[in-house]
């Protein structure tokens, strides 16, 4: 009933706007707001019919102007300067002015996904009291999407910019808070992180309905995404609400962290994960790039569920600029939300000091599968990311070979040139490999900058 009477007010009131002839913009549109440095950024709302709508920037004076169409609807593009402020942009129609202050330019960042995504500080982080109390940048930015569903896409969502304080913080997606400091610390510009997470949601619920439309298959694979009482589960639901409106909104890409929801129908994760990204990709009109977090180790109920989760992810990498944070090694088992969301917010933020930003030059990512080499009895196991490969511990764990029978069993590993040589016993010739392949597997293989491998298992 609520969401019902939300929706009226909200159709009463653009409906009232319009006659009276004034000017409207969508809500990711106020104070405080980031807009993308040195780009075309679109601006857009509501008017009267045929209405003449002029925008002046005041970053460099100049002056637009857009007349609505029949829709009432108006958009235009303006050019953005490099990082700074802060600015203000005036919209004035024939009736009414809106004046947006205190408006900086930087980078803008979509963060969403699921619960561990949503997480805040005030749900628990480690040194959580610490860090509410000094998270004070008032060049860091959030807007928080309020949770909406809709079996249509909307033009609007529920928000407001707000500038970074221990208040607005620790309501926040930590992880996307520790992604904004660690890239405001570098390079020193204004960011703005917009938060659309949901707990305990699946992937079908951010897809655009066009990929159902395209594939029986994934229609057929989200049916068996069962009812919960935390979030929605219908197809598209949250898309149409909380990522449609925001397609025109300029980013600098998107963090993700998300997949626990989708162990029950693990075997159409790739596909639906990567349908997903280039689905928002194509809606926004560039590849922007798209980071996103491997789902911890964790106790699921039946097995494999959620190793077989991780694999599709590790997999989902061949689409080209994205990268993957494996987090196995601050991770507990027995908790499907780890308190450690400082290093993921790093891991994901060095991502993009080196990927996006060209501004590190550190190695970021842990060791990835790359190939198998059968040498006899042994085999030889290459990864990329390989500097420095290590176990931290007396010998590798986890990892498992199998031959021509397909049952596999524990593999000793040994380390030579950056790569590791396994050997079992009951495996004469072996075949394919298999690396931390069970829900709670917590390897010890790691790379020179401390970062941990991925799961996987050979073709």
């Amino acid at each position: 009933m609520k969401k019902r009477i939300w929706f009226l007010a909200t159709v009463t009131f653009l409906f009232s706007t319009i006659v009276h002839a004034e000017i409207v913009l969508p809500n990711i549109f106020t104070d405080n707001m980031v807009l993308q440095r040195n780009s075309e950024v679109h601006i857009w709302g509501w008017g009267d019919l045929n209405e003449e709508v002029t925008i002046v920037t005041s970053w460099d004076d100049k002056e637009y102007k857009v007349t609505t169409l029949l829709t009432t609807k108006w958009n235009l593009q303006v050019s953005t300067p490099d990082a700074g402020g802060p600015f203000t942009v005036h919209v004035k129609g024939k009736s009414n002015e809106i004046i947006l202050k205190n408006v900086l330019i930087g980078e803008v960042w979509l963060c969403s996904g699921q619960s561990n995504m949503e997480w805040s500080a005030n749900l628990g982080i480690d040194n959580a009291a610490e860090e509410i109390k000094n998270a004070n940048y008032p060049n860091i930015r959030f807007f928080s999407v309020t949770k909406r569903t809709s079996e249509t896409k909307q033009d609007n969502i529920i928000g407001s910019w707000e500038e970074c304080t221990p208040e607005s913080m620790q309501d926040f997606t930590a992880i996307g808070y520790f992604f904004a400091r660690k890239l405001k610390e570098d390079l020193d510009i204004p960011i703005g992180i917009i938060d659309t997470g949901w707990g305990a949601t699946s992937a079908e619920v951010w897809t655009p309905e066009s990929v159902f439309e395209e594939s029986t298959y994934l229609g057929e694979q989200a049916k068996k995404i069962g009812e919960n009482k935390w979030a929605p589960v219908k197809p598209s639901i949250l898309y149409n609400a909380m990522i449609y409106p925001l397609q025109q909104f300029k980013i600098a890409g998107a963090l993700w962290y998300q997949g626990e929801s989708n162990t029950a129908n693990n075997e159409s994760y790739e596909e639906l994960f990567s349908k997903m990204i280039t689905s928002w990709r194509k809606n926004w009109g560039y590849d922007f790039p798209f980071y996103y977090v491997q789902i911890a180790p964790y106790t699921y109920g039946k097995p494999e569920q959620g190793v077989l989760v991780r694999d599709a992810q590790r997999r989902a990498l061949k689409i080209e600029n994205t990268a993957m944070v494996v987090v196995s090694d601050i991770c507990t088992v027995d908790d499907i939300h780890p308190t450690n969301k400082q290093d993921v917010g790093l891991r994901l933020a060095n991502i993009a000091l080196k990927e996006q930003y060209k501004s590190l030059q550190a190695e970021v990512y842990g060791p990835l599968f790359k190939e198998i080499n059968i040498l006899g009895s042994k085999v030889e196991v290459s990864f990329d990311h390989s500097e420095g490969l290590n176990f931290q511990g007396k010998k590798g764990t986890h990892f498992e070979v199998a031959g021509t029978d397909g049952n596999y069993y524990v593999a000793k590993a040994k380390i030579k040139d950056e790569k590791v040589i396994l050997s079992a016993k009951e495996v004469k010739e072996p075949k394919k490999v298999r690396f931390a392949w069970s829900n709670t597997a917590l390897p010890n293989l790691f790379n020179g900058a401390g970062l941990p491998a991925s799961s996987f298992i050979s073709n």
